[in-house]
C-alpha cells in the first residue's frame, strides 16, 4: 500500500483532501497498488482502464472512477491522458459507494475538481476549503453511474474463454467452438458466466467488445477500424450498440472538450 498523501512522516494529518495532476502518454501503465484514502480518478482527456482483482472499468474523457480505500488496482492509459486525482480521508463521505464505480462528471463537478487541484490540499478547519469539499461530495453523491464495468469469471474453464476473447476481441468462434477448444460444456460455461459475472455470456462478450473499442478510439483509431477490430460485423452495428449502451454516437461521446481554453 502507498503511503498516505494526507499525513506527514510522523502521521500528522495535513488535510482531509489532497490532489494530484498528471499528463501521461499513450501506453503508460501504473502497476498494481492501493491507497489508504478513498480516491477519485478523473480523465479530463484520454481514456483509462482500471483493473482490480476480477474487474475492469474503462473511464472515457470527462468521466471518473471512484476507488474506495485499500482496493488494489492498476491503471492503463489509452490516448494522451490528462488525469486529475482527488484523495479523500477514508470514510469522509460514507454515502459514496463501497465499491468501484465509473461516473459521469457534471460540468460543475469538473470545475470543482480543477479548483481543488489548484489548492493541493483541502483542510476542514479552513472555511472556504471545507465548503469546497462539501460541494464536491454533493456532486459525487448525485453523479450517475455508467455501465463501463466488466467482471472476470473466477472458474478456470470460464476464465480460459475470457482470456481467449481478451487476446482477440474479434475472435469469430461461436460459444460452442470456444467451449470445445477450452474443454467445457456450453451449459456449464453459460452458468458460470451468469453466476460469476452477473452477465450472460453474450452480454459479457458485447461489453468486452465495447470497452475494447473505446480504448482503440482513444488511441486514435477511426470508428470503422475500431468496430472491425473489436469484432463488430459493421460500423453501423457498432454505432447502434454504442448508442444503445451509452446514449450517443462514439464520435460525440469521445469528442468532449472544455467550453473554453482551460489550461489543464
Amino acid at each position: 500500500m502507498c503511503q498516505s498523501v494526507l499525513t506527514d512522516r510522523s502521521g500528522r494529518l495535513l488535510g482531509e483532501v489532497a490532489s494530484l495532476s498528471a499528463d501521461l502518454r499513450h501506453g503508460y501503465f501504473i502497476r498494481e497498488h492501493s491507497h489508504p484514502e478513498d480516491q477519485l480518478l478523473f480523465a479530463a482527456k484520454g481514456v483509462m482502464t482500471v483493473r482490480t482483482v476480477g474487474d475492469i472499468w474503462v473511464v472515457p474523457p470527462m468521466r471518473a472512477v471512484w476507488i474506495p480505500a485499500k482496493i488494489v488496482h492498476s491503471v492503463a492509459v489509452s490516448g494522451e491522458l490528462s488525469m486529475r486525482t482527488l484523495y479523500f480521508l477514508r470514510g469522509l463521505c460514507p454515502t459514496l459507494p463501497a465499491k468501484c464505480a465509473v461516473i459521469n462528471v457534471s460540468p460543475l463537478l469538473r470545475e470543482l475538481v480543477f479548483h481543488a487541484c489548484a489548492f493541493g490540499r483541502l483542510r476542514s478547519q479552513v472555511a472556504g476549503e471545507a465548503r469546497l469539499t462539501d460541494l464536491i461530495f454533493d456532486q459525487l453523491v448525485a453523479s450517475e453511474q455508467i455501465p463501463l464495468q466488466l467482471s472476470q469469471p473466477s472458474d478456470s474453464r470460464a476464465l480460459r474463454i475470457a482470456a481467449a476473447l481478451t487476446d482477440d476481441p474479434a475472435d469469430p468462434r461461436s460459444l460452442e467452438k470456444l467451449c470445445r477448444d477450452c474443454g467445457a460444456s456450453k451449459r456449464t460455461i453459460l452458468r458460470l458466466f451468469l453466476d460469476q459475472t452477473n452477465m450472460t455470456f453474450e452480454r459479457w462478450r458485447q461489453q468486452h467488445r465495447l470497452l475494447h473499442a473505446l480504448r482503440l478510439l482513444a488511441s486514435g483509431e477511426k470508428v470503422t477500424a475500431a468496430a472491425l477490430e473489436s469484432g463488430y460485423s459493421s460500423t453501423s452495428a457498432f454505432i447502434s450498440m454504442f448508442r444503445k449502451q451509452l446514449g450517443t454516437t462514439p464520435a460525440r461521446y469521445l469528442k468532449l472538450t472544455l467550453p473554453y481554453n482551460k489550461e489543464i
